[in-house]
């Protein structure tokens, strides 16, 4: 079954798909560029790991007292030890734990010299919060736009703080972000919200090069398909992350004109 709306689908942003969308999406871009990009450009998919915890939560590390043992020789009689039950009884507490994340991205490379002439980003949840994963992904950006690398930033998630301010007041649901190594400051932003179609754009590559189009809204037409996630989005529901009036009244309005909402 197809997907119902014009353009991205809320309901595709919930964390218990987003992951599993993230990496589909990730994979399809491979599968479509590569073959368009031959015999001078290779895509490859990378991975940029570290670990964080819960915002809310503390790192178990080392302890600020020790305990140590030493061992003294002596001829006097063993000490006495007064031992006292504890006055509060211990709770079973968690602890948090430190996760490994791991984070998907695209890179094509210059077959001859294997330089990365293009860096295809699309944004986890994790890159637009306060925390390791916002801090990671924009010391990766910075390093990216400090250099001769072009870089394609794809935000498809309308909770967060969005890593590319906007001016003017510009306020959108989503955005995706072309940064020409060669033009830099100056960068291509495609602002849309949830009614518009997926903006197409040219894959930035080197100064001379045909750049091919890439088309995010068939990619993300067809994974809804072959993902069947119609069989798992219950559009009786509203979508998460929270979503304005404005958008759930035009949601509404799409579902019962498709027959998936009374």
């Amino acid at each position: 079954m197809a997907s119902p709306f014009p353009g991205m689908n809320p309901y595709l942003e919930n964390p218990l798909f987003w992951s599993e969308v993230h990496n589909l999406l990730i994979a399809a871009i491979f599968r479509i560029l590569n073959p368009q990009l031959r015999p001078k450009y290779k895509v490859a998919i990378e991975k940029r790991v570290y670990q964080t915890i819960d915002e809310d939560s503390l790192l178990v590390g080392i302890a600020d007292v020790s305990v140590q043992s030493t061992t003294q020789k002596s001829s006097a009689e063993p000490a006495t030890l007064t031992i006292k039950s504890p006055s509060v009884e211990a709770v079973t507490v968690d602890v948090a734990m430190p996760e490994t994340v791991k984070e998907t991205y695209l890179e094509v490379r210059d077959i001859t010299t294997q330089e990365v002439v293009t860096t295809i980003e699309m944004l986890l949840p994790k890159n637009k919060c306060p925390g390791e994963g916002r801090s990671a992904y924009i010391k990766k950006r910075l390093q990216v736009l400090g250099s001769y690398t072009n870089l394609v930033e794809i935000d498809f998630l309308r909770d967060g703080k969005s890593i590319q301010p906007l001016q003017n007041n510009l306020q959108t649901d989503y955005r995706i972000l072309v940064s020409r190594a060669a033009t830099r400051p100056k960068a291509d932003l495609y602002p849309f919200n949830l009614p518009n179609p997926i903006p197409a754009f040219l894959l930035p590559l080197r100064e001379g090069d045909t750049e091919p189009l890439l088309d995010l809204q068939t990619l993300i037409n067809q994974l809804y398909e072959e993902g069947n996630y119609d069989l798992v989005i219950d559009y009786t529901q509203q979508p998460l992350p929270p979503i304005s009036a404005e958008n759930l009244a035009w949601i509404d309005a799409i579902l019962k004109e498709q027959g998936l909402r009374h």
